[in-house]
């Protein structure tokens, strides 16, 4: 080959194409919409509440930068006593959702019996409802429903106004979707893995427990991520099951600073930003995971 012709044709395969500009552009608009309300808010929360008197939501430098707004935020609303009440509504949640869905996708994926797919079927339809469609015979149900009165805190015995009446209901409707995410995967899984473990004599539950589990990891942490999201994020099942203001979520106690008569945006652009740090967090530590786990299966079949 002619080296002039070798690095005139090197030379064209380093100009990108317009298919890979466009994407890249659309890419990084994406990237700015995503980010506009997230760096607004960050904003509003560094500048004082005498700035946003004078020049209201406009842009302009603010006269000085600090972290009282956030100071503000934590002391003001008892920040620190909502964000306990999350915490223990979404863990507990998140690991009997997990647990739960887990033992009946290894059930409908490694064994074949008269009720697998109508199993299935049942765990997930429970995700084609939304909430709103159900919540008034839940409601009284919950009004009605008697529990051992070692499990309430105001000694009522009934699962009304109960911290664990709210971890029930998000397992309850997390659990369809994680049975059907993890009953696909476990799909993937050589079935010789399993076999070889019966020949050797394990039980079902040592399989389950061995093999399957360690498996799925990276699932699970995908599933993870994504069902701590979504309970700690929950604000329409602690509103209507949760009486009691003090039992509520963070977003309850997001909601609840806005006032009928005033509002000071600044700390509540601070209160947002703390309140979002969590899932940041979680997300963080389980990123590696969390992409394997969606990106496992992809190349398959």
């Amino acid at each position: 080959m002619n080296p002039t012709a070798a690095v005139v044709e090197a030379r064209h395969s380093r100009i990108p194409k317009p298919r890979r500009i466009l994407l890249h552009l659309f890419l990084i608009s994406m990237v700015v919409v995503w980010f506009f309300p997230l760096a607004w808010a960050l904003f509003s929360a560094l500048r004082p509440y005498s700035d946003t008197i004078t020049s209201g939501t406009a842009l302009s430098w603010p006269s000085k930068i600090s972290l009282d707004n956030f100071v503000a935020a934590w002391n003001a609303t008892n920040l620190p006593h909502f964000f306990w009440n999350t915490i223990i509504i979404t863990i507990p949640a998140v690991i009997i959702a997990l647990t739960l869905a887990s033992m009946v996708a290894f059930a409908v994926a490694r064994f074949s019996f008269r009720f697998n797919i109508a199993l299935l079927m049942l765990f997930t339809a429970g995700n084609l409802l939304p909430p709103q469609v159900i919540i008034v015979p839940l409601y009284h149900m919950y009004l009605l429903l008697p529990i051992p009165k070692f499990l309430t805190d105001n000694g009522s015995g009934l699962l009304y106004d109960q911290i664990i009446g709210i971890i029930l209901i998000n397992f309850v409707f997390q659990t369809g979707f994680c049975t059907f995410v993890l009953s696909n995967y476990i799909r993937t899984l050589p079935h010789e893995l399993t076999e070889a473990a019966l020949v050797d004599g394990a039980s079902v539950f040592l399989i389950y427990r061995r093999v399957i589990l360690p498996l799925c990891r990276p699932a699970l942490a995908a599933l993870a991520t994504l069902e701590f999201t979504f309970i700690y994020n929950d604000f329409f099942w602690g509103l209507l099951l949760l009486k009691t203001g003090d039992k509520r979520p963070i977003t309850a106690a997001l909601n609840n600073f806005q006032g009928a008569f005033f509002t000071d945006p600044n700390v509540l652009a601070a209160m947002s930003i703390m309140v979002a740090i969590p899932t940041i967090v979680v997300y963080l530590v389980l990123q590696k995971q969390f992409v394997r786990g969606l990106t496992l299966g992809s190349t398959k079949g």
